[in-house]
C-alpha cells in the first residue's frame, strides 16, 4: 500500500487538531457544580451523603401553595398624600373663582368645593387598585403610622373617574353641572391614596421568608440519596439546596461528576481518533481523498456545534435537533457503513452534554438505524418524506419505551416532546436541499442526480437518440449489461447505469463514421486507416467537450474518458499493420487518449462496451460461442494491462464474465418457430 504524501498527511493532522479544539472550545459548561436529575426519575449517580448540615425546605409544590396563600391574604401598604390633596382642592377653588361667565351663586361654589373635599376624605385610588377593590380582591389595605399598622376598609375608595361620576350625580343643578364641565374638574381629580410599593414588597418578602423557613435538617454524614432511588419533590429540593450551599462554599465534593477540560479533550481525541482510524483501515479511498475527509469532518463538526447551540437555547433542544441528517447525507454520497459510524460518533460526542445520556444515545441510535435502513437507495424525494415519518415513529416509540420502563406508566409523558419530534422530522426533510448544496460545494454526485441524468428525455440523451440511433441503442444495451454485473460485484449500480448511457455521446459529432449508425455506406472506405483511427478515437475528447458544456458531473465524465482507456482502435491498427508490413508502425496514431479505468465501475463499462459491440457481429449464438467471446475480450483487456489501475479483483472479473454470458444468452436465445394455421381442405 503506497504511503500518503506529506501534504495530505499534514492536512489530516490539522483537520484532526482543529475539529477537536473547536468542539472542546464550544462545549457547553457550567460555572457551578450541579447534578443532572429530574423528579420522578431514578437517581443515576452513586450514594450521596451530606458533607455538611443541609436545611430541609418545603418542596416546590408546597412552597408554591404557601406563596399563593400569602399573596391572596396579603394587605398592601398605602399612604395618604395630604399635600397633593390640599393642593388639588386649592388649585381647583382658584380655577372655579377665576372662571368667568359661570351662572352659579357663591353658595353653589361652596357646595362644589365641599363635595370635592368629601370625596378626597373618603379617598381616591388609581385605576388598577380600584379594579381590585371592585372585584373583591382587596377588601382592606394597611396604613402604617408610628410603626403601627392599621387595616382600613376600601369600600369607600373611588377611582378618579368614579369620583367624577359621583360628583356629577350629587350636584344635580344644571348650572352647577355646567360649571363643573367648564372648569374641567375631570382633569383635576387625581389619587390621594397611593400604594407604598417599597414597604409592601418588604413586608411580602418577610412573609415569604417566615413561611419558607426550614422544616428540618439533614445532618452531616447522613444519607441523602442512593443510585436507583426515585427523585421525589422533597429530594429534589434537598439536592438543589445542597448544590447551592456547595457552590457558595466552593465545595468540590461533586466535581468528580464534571468533565474538566482535560477530560473533555481526551474524550474528543478518542472519538475523532476512532473516526480517523475507521477511515484509514476500512475506507482508505475516503481517507486519501481530501474532499471526502473534509466533508465528513465538517459535517460532524457543524452538526455538533448546532446541537450544542440548540441544547443551550432550548430545554428540549436535543429533541428538536435533526441528528439523522448526518447519516442520511453520508449515506447518499458515500455508503451505509460509513454513515452508521459517523452517526455513532456524532451521538457520542453530543451525549456529553445530554441531560440523560443513556436515554439520548438509545433514542438516537434507533433513529439513525431507521434512517439508514429506510434510505438504502434514494432516488425520489418521496423516499425522504417516508424516512422522516419513520424517524418520527422511531423517536416516539423509543421515548414511550423509556417512560414506561422507568416510570411504570405513561402518566409522565409530555405532549410537547412529541411536538419536538414532529419538528425534528420536518427539519429532516430539508436534507434534500442540503444534498444539492453539498453537491455544489464538494463536487459529489448523489443517487438522485444520477437518476435524473439517466432520464432519456435529458437533452443530451435525446440528441444522441435522434442523431445516432444505433449508438443510443448500443448505450442502452451496455447500460443494462453493465448494471446487472455491477449489482453482483457490489459496485455502484446507478452510477454504472448512468455512465453507460453517456459514454459514447462524442459520436454525435460524426455519427456516420460508426458502424451502428451506418446504412450501407461506410465513409472509412475513402480514408486512410490513420485518418479513420483519428476520427474514431476522437469521439472521447468530443464526448468530454459535450459533457463539459452540459455540466455533467466528473464521475460521469470519467466513463467517457476511461471506457476505452489507453487501448487501441484495433480494427484500423491491424488494417494499417497488414498494409505496411515493411515499416514500424507507431501505435500512438491508433491509441485512445485514456486514461485507463480508475474504478470498478469504469472497468466494468469497458468490458461491457467491448463485449456488447462484439456480440453484434456473431453468427453463432450458442452458449459456448458466447462464453468464448466474453472470455476472449475480457482476458485480452487484462493482458494489455488496461485494468491494472482499477481496484477490480479477479473474483469480480469471474463474476462479470458469468453475468455477461448469461445476459447475452438471454438476448440471443433462439425463438420458437410458430406453426401456420392449416386451412381445411374443401370437399371435392
Amino acid at each position: 500500500m503506497k504511503s500518503m504524501p506529506s501534504r495530505q498527511l499534514s492536512l489530516r493532522i490539522l483537520l484532526f487538531i482543529a475539529v477537536v479544539s473547536v468542539t472542546v472550545y464550544f462545549l457547553p459548561r457550567s460555572a457551578e457544580n450541579h447534578y443532572t436529575f429530574e423528579e420522578g426519575r431514578p437517581w443515576s449517580y452513586a450514594l450521596l451523603t451530606a458533607p455538611f448540615d443541609i436545611p430541609i425546605h418545603l418542596d416546590s409544590l408546597s412552597a408554591a401553595k404557601v406563596k399563593d396563600s400569602i399573596d391572596t391574604h396579603f394587605e398592601p401598604v398605602f399612604t395618604r398624600d395630604l399635600t397633593a390633596e390640599k393642593t388639588i382642592i386649592s388649585d381647583y377653588t382658584t380655577r372655579l373663582n377665576a372662571t368667568k361667565d359661570l351662572d352659579i351663586t357663591p353658595a353653589q361654589r361652596n357646595q362644589i368645593i365641599k363635595e370635592i373635599r368629601k370625596v378626597y376624605e373618603n379617598g381616591i385610588v388609581d385605576r388598577d387598585t380600584y379594579a381590585k377593590i371592585s372585584s373583591g380582591k382587596l377588601p382592606t389595605v394597611r396604613f402604617i403610622h408610628d410603626n403601627v399598622a392599621i387595616s382600613i376598609p376600601t369600600a369607600n375608595y373611588l377611582s378618579a373617574f368614579r369620583a367624577y361620576e359621583h360628583l356629577d350625580s350629587v350636584l344635580k343643578d344644571p348650572n352647577v353641572r355646567q360649571a363643573i364641565s367648564a372648569t374641567k374638574l375631570s382633569q383635576v381629580l387625581h389619587p390621594n391614596i397611593l400604594v407604598d410599593t417599597v414597604t409592601s414588597r418588604r413586608l411580602l418578602n418577610e412573609s415569604y421568608q417566615k413561611a419558607m423557613a426550614p422544616v428540618g435538617v439533614i445532618q452531616q454524614g447522613e444519607r441523602i440519596i442512593d443510585k436507583g432511588d426515585i427523585v421525589t419533590s422533597r429530594l429534589a429540593t434537598v439536592l438543589h439546596t445542597y448544590e447551592k450551599i456547595a457552590n457558595e462554599r466552593g465545595n468540590s465534593a461533586i466535581s468528580q461528576h464534571y468533565y474538566p477540560i482535560a477530560g473533555q479533550t481526551l474524550y474528543m481525541l478518542i472519538l475523532y481518533g476512532m473516526l480517523f482510524a475507521y477511515l484509514y483501515i476500512f475506507r482508505r479511498d475516503y481517507f486519501e481523498d481530501d474532499r471526502t475527509v473534509v466533508f465528513i469532518i465538517t459535517l460532524i463538526g457543524l452538526f455538533t456545534l448546532f446541537a450544542f447551540a440548540m441544547q443551550a437555547g432550548f430545554s428540549t433542544g436535543f429533541y428538536i435537533t435533526p441528528f439523522t441528517i448526518v447519516p442520511i447525507l453520508v449515506l447518499i454520497f458515500l455508503d451505509s457503513r460509513t454513515a452508521y459510524f459517523c452517526h455513532v460518533i456524532l451521538v457520542l460526542i453530543c451525549s456529553i452534554v445530554a441531560s440523560f445520556a443513556l436515554e439520548f444515545i438509545f433514542m438516537q441510535f434507533i433513529a439513525g438505524v431507521v434512517a439508514i435502513d429506510s434510505l438504502k437507495d434514494l432516488s425520489r424525494r418521496s423516499q425522504l418524506i417516508r424516512t422522516a415519518a419513520l424517524i418520527f415513529l422511531a423517536y416516539t416509540l423509543s421515548y414511550v419505551a423509556i417512560e414506561v420502563m422507568q416510570a411504570g406508566s405513561l402518566a409522565r409523558t409530555e405532549g410537547r416532546i412529541f411536538g419536538c419530534f414532529a419538528i425534528n422530522a420536518i427539519l429532516i426533510s430539508f436534507s434534500y436541499v442540503l444534498m444539492f448544496l453539498l453537491e455544489r460545494v464538494y463536487g459529489f454526485t448523489s443517487r438522485v442526480t444520477l437518476v435524473e441524468l439517466s432520464d432519456i428525455n435529458n437533452p443530451l440523451l435525446r440528441e444522441l437518440s435522434e442523431e445516432c440511433p444505433g449508438t443510443f441503442n448500443h448505450s442502452m444495451a451496455v447500460s443494462n449489461l453493465a448494471s446487472a454485473a455491477a449489482s453482483r460485484i457490489g459496485a455502484n449500480v446507478q452510477l454504472v447505469r448512468t455512465g453507460a448511457l453517456y459514454h459514447d455521446i462524442g459520436k454525435i459529432k460524426n455519427p456516420a463514421f460508426y458502424t451502428e449508425n451506418q446504412h450501407g455506406v461506410n465513409p472509412h472506405d475513402a480514408l486512410d486507416p490513420i485518418q479513420s483511427a483519428r476520427i474514431v478515437t476522437g469521439h472521447v475528447n468530443e464526448g468530454l467537450a459535450l459533457a463539459e458544456k452540459a455540466k455533467l458531473p466528473k464521475v460521469i465524465r470519467n466513463f467517457i474518458s476511461e471506457h476505452h482507456g489507453a487501448g487501441k482502435a484495433r480494427y484500423f491498427y491491424t488494417t494499417y499493420c497488414n498494409a505496411h508490413t515493411d515499416e514500424e508502425v507507431d501505435p500512438a496514431n491508433f491509441t485512445y487518449p485514456g486514461p485507463n479505468p480508475q474504478s470498478k465501475e469504469t472497468s466494468l463499462l469497458m468490458m461491457a462496451d467491448s463485449v456488447e459491440a462484439a456480440s453484434r457481429s456473431m453468427t453463432d449464438h450458442s452458449p459456448e460461442a458466447i462464453s468464448a467471446l466474453v472470455n476472449k475480450i475480457i482476458d485480452s483487456q487484462i493482458a494489455e494491462g488496461l485494468h491494472n489501475e482499477s481496484p477490480i479483483s479477479f473474483r469480480d472479473v469471474s463474476t462479470i464474465k458469468e453475468v455477461f454470458a448469461q445476459r447475452l444468452r438471454t438476448m440471443y436465445h433462439s425463438r420458437i418457430s410458430y406453426p401456420e394455421l392449416k386451412k381445411p381442405e374443401s370437399a371435392s
